[in-house]
C-alpha cells in the first residue's frame, strides 16, 4: 500500500489515485466537500455502486487541488474547536471537550418537540435563529426527494422549512455539496450538520474566508454514525418492501425516539426504532469511518445536542412514554448566549444543568470510542494507511489514561479488522441507473 505521507503530498503519480485512496481506505464520509473544492466538472459526489455517496473523478484533476482536498476532507483531517473560540473561563474535559454550560432541555413548542428526533432542540434553535434575525438562512439536511433513505442539503429561510427537516437522517448525506452556492449568496448562515461535517466546514474556513464571515452559528447532534446502505436496504427488505419502491423513509421523530417508518405508494410499514438499530450499539452496522471517528461529540461546534438515555439507548417501553429531552453542550460564548437567549425568549425549556460525567452516562459509547481512537489510529499507521490528522481532540491524553493492555487490545483489534478487509472499499464508480 502507498505510504500515507506520499498521498498527503504532491507527487508525480495520478492525482485521481490520491483522491480515490481516501475512499478505498474507508475514510470518505460522503460530505460532498471535495466536489465543492474541485468543482463538479472535475469531481462528482454521487451514489456509487457500493451504495454510498462517494467522489468520482469526471474531469482533469491536478495535485494542487487534491492537496486542498486532503487538508479539508474530514476523512483526512479533524480538528477541535479553533483556539480563538476557547475563552479563558471555558472548561475542557478530556472526553467531552470545551464547555461553558451543559443542560437538559427541550423545544418549548410541543409540536416541535414531538417532530424532533429527541427533544427538538436543534430544530427549535434553527427556527429561533431565523425568527430572531440572527441569521438569514439555515443550512441543514432533510429527507432526500430522490433517495428516501438518504438525506440532502437544504437552505431554509423560514421556520416551517426548518421544521420540515426535523428527524434524524441515518443515511448517506452530503450537506456541503452546495456550500459554494450558499456562500455565494452573501447571506449570514447557521450550519446544522453531523460533527464530521462541522469539522469539514471548519477546515474549509482556512481556505475560504467567507466561511467565518458568513457562518455565524455551528450546531450539531452528538453522532454515533449512520447505517451502512446495505444495512438499511436489508431492513427494508425484511418488511417485505422493495427498497426501489420506497416513497419516504423516516428513521425516527414524532416521539422520542419515535418509530422507523418505511412508506411506499401502497402502504406504510412502522417499526420500533430499536427494530432498526438493535437493542445495543454492538449491533450497529456502520461505515468504517464512523467506527474510527475521532469526534462524534461535535468538538468544534458552538452547540452539540444529544440524546439523554442512561446507557446510550432507549428501552422499548420508555421510548413510548418519553416526550423527549436533549442534553445541550454549549462550547463557545456564541453558543451559550444563543442557548440562554432562546430560553429567555421561550424557544427552548432548560430543565437543569448537568456535567460531563452525566454526558458519559447518557452517551457511554461516545466516551469509549474517544478513549479508543488513538490506538485505532496507530493501527492504521501500522498498516501503512492514511492516518487522519487531528488537533485539539486530546486523543493522546485519553490513551495515556488507559492501561497498556487496553490500548494494545484496541490496536490489535483494529489491525485484525483491517486484515479482514473491513476498512477497505472498492474504487467508486457511478451506479448504473
Amino acid at each position: 500500500m502507498t505510504d500515507a505521507l506520499d498521498l498527503r503530498q504532491s507527487s508525480t503519480g495520478d492525482p485521481a489515485d490520491r483522491l480515490y485512496a481516501i475512499v478505498e481506505q474507508g475514510l470518505c464520509i460522503g460530505c460532498g466537500l471535495c466536489q465543492a473544492v474541485a468543482g463538479p466538472q472535475r469531481v462528482a459526489v454521487t451514489k456509487s455502486s457500493s451504495g454510498y455517496l462517494h467522489p468520482t473523478v469526471v474531469g482533469p484533476l491536478d495535485h494542487a487541488t487534491v492537496d486542498v482536498i486532503y487538508d479539508v476532507c474530514p476523512g483526512t483531517r479533524v480538528d477541535g474547536l479553533p483556539e480563538h473560540l476557547v475563552d479563558d473561563d471555558t472548561k475542557i474535559d478530556n472526553v467531552w471537550g470545551p464547555w461553558r454550560r451543559i443542560v437538559r432541555a427541550w423545544a418549548a413548542e410541543p409540536a416541535v418537540r414531538f417532530e424532533g428526533s429527541t427533544g427538538g432542540v436543534l430544530t427549535a434553535l434553527g427556527q429561533y435563529l431565523l425568527s430572531s434575525e440572527r441569521v438569514d438562512a439555515v443550512l441543514h439536511v432533510r429527507a432526500s426527494t430522490e433517495e428516501p433513505t438518504f438525506g440532502e442539503a437544504v437552505l431554509s429561510f423560514t421556520e416551517a422549512d426548518v421544521l420540515a427537516g426535523a428527524g434524524s437522517r441515518y443515511g448517506p448525506t452530503a450537506p456541503l455539496l452546495t456550500i459554494n452556492e450558499a456562500l455565494d449568496r452573501g447571506k449570514t448562515l447557521a450550519f446544522i450538520a453531523k460533527p464530521c461535517d462541522i469539522a469539514a466546514l471548519r477546515n474549509l474556513a482556512r481556505h475560504d474566508r467567507r466561511v467565518n464571515e458568513l457562518v455565524r452559528y455551528w450546531l450539531t447532534p452528538v453522532c454515533g454514525g449512520f447505517g451502512a446502505p446495505s444495512f438499511t436496504a436489508n431492513f427494508v427488505k425484511g418488511l417485505d418492501v422493495d427498497p426501489e419502491e420506497l416513497t419516504d423513509f423516516r428513521y425516527r421523530g414524532r416521539g422520542c425516539p419515535g418509530p422507523t417508518v418505511a412508506t411506499t405508494a401502497e402502504a406504510s410499514h412502522e417499526r420500533h426504532y430499536l427494530d432498526y438499530w438493535g437493542d445495543d450499539s454492538t449491533s450497529w452496522v456502520l461505515p468504517w469511518r464512523c467506527r474510527i471517528c475521532p469526534d462524534g461529540i461535535g468538538d468544534s461546534a458552538d452547540l452539540a445536542v444529544s440524546d439523554t438515555w442512561p446507557g446510550g439507548s432507549p428501552t422499548r417501553q420508555e421510548s413510548v412514554d418519553d416526550p423527549g429531552t436533549n442534553a445541550v453542550v454549549a462550547r463557545t460564548v456564541a453558543g451559550q448566549q444563543l442557548l440562554e437567549a432562546a430560553e429567555a425568549d421561550g424557544a427552548v425549556v432548560i430543565e437543569y444543568d448537568v456535567t460531563p460525567d452525566d454526558m458519559s452516562i447518557y452517551q457511554p459509547h461516545q466516551m469509549h470510542k474517544k478513549y479508543a481512537v488513538d490506538a485505532r489510529f496507530k493501527a492504521l499507521g501500522d498498516a501503512g494507511r492514511i492516518v487522519p490528522e487531528t488537533n485539539r481532540l486530546r486523543l493522546a491524553e485519553l490513551a495515556a489514561e488507559l492501561p497498556v493492555s487496553v490500548n494494545r487490545y484496541q490496536r490489535e483489534g483494529t489491525a485484525r479488522r483491517l486484515a479482514e478487509g473491513k476498512g477497505t472499499e472498492p474504487r467508486p464508480t457511478p451506479r448504473s441507473s
